[in-house]
């Protein structure tokens, strides 16, 4: 059994690869991407985060859109694919990505609970509604918190203090998931519980501070927090 966090008072999810599927995008487009449609998935979710932390360092921020775009335009030109029909579909396919299939549930268990429940995500506003409303989670999150409010990509620790403040619940009290080791270390170090859900059974990052529970899938959370 995985330990369980006390007097936790709110979840805090990150949205994309902990509650919706970043490769189902591509997915979707199996058969005019070939038989390297799984690299192209693999190398466009490698640049899009490798985006997010260069143009944080660099002080040159765009959104989540832009840097969407820009790493599918990189993973694109890699496999020699000139497609604008099929750019252009990918695109919007990452506008209504699949949920995992537990997230509905395991939502639903949480706010039966009385847990405060708040997404917390690089992604642009409009690509989050669109995420939200495309798995039908609107009922079930208080707040869909945006790293355009402050205008930097996670791990930043202003990212995470949006939640803190938002939510009116100190990060002690807040049970964050992350399915992206480098953002559960991120959260860790701001100061908030972290569960990592390691969806494909990596390896644990080295970096100063590491996650309180690991677990395969969301299904488990509500035991870990007590409900």
């Amino acid at each position: 059994m995985p330990e369980r966090l006390q007097q936790i008072a709110a979840c805090v999810f990150d949205a994309y690869g902990t509650l919706f599927d970043v490769h189902s995008a591509v997915a979707s487009q199996r058969a005019r991407c070939g038989d390297v449609g799984e690299q192209i998935s693999a190398l466009w979710r490698a640049k899009q985060l490798e985006y997010t932390w260069l143009r944080s360092l660099m002080g040159r921020h765009a959104d989540f859109w832009q840097v969407t775009g820009d790493a599918l335009d990189y993973a694109l030109d890699a496999f020699d694919i000139n497609d604008a029909a099929l750019r252009d579909d990918l695109m919007q396919a990452y506008l209504t990505l699949t949920s995992y299939p537990e997230v509905t549930g395991m939502l639903e268990k949480l706010r039966s609970g009385g847990m405060k429940i708040a997404i917390l995500s690089n992604g642009s506003p409009p690509m989050l509604e669109a995420a939200v409303r495309g798995a039908g989670l609107e009922a079930l999150v208080d707040h869909v918190l945006s790293v355009e409010e402050i205008g930097i990509y996670k791990p930043d620790p202003r990212i995470y203090q949006l939640a803190v403040d938002r939510l009116g619940v100190p990060a002690a009290r807040i049970s964050f998931q992350s399915s992206n080791a480098w953002d559960a270390a991120g959260a860790a170090t701001f100061g908030m519980r972290v569960v990592w859900i390691n969806r494909f059974g990596q390896r644990r990052e080295r970096l100063p501070d590491g996650p309180d529970v690991e677990l395969q899938s969301l299904d488990a959370l509500p035991d870990v927090i007590g409900l």
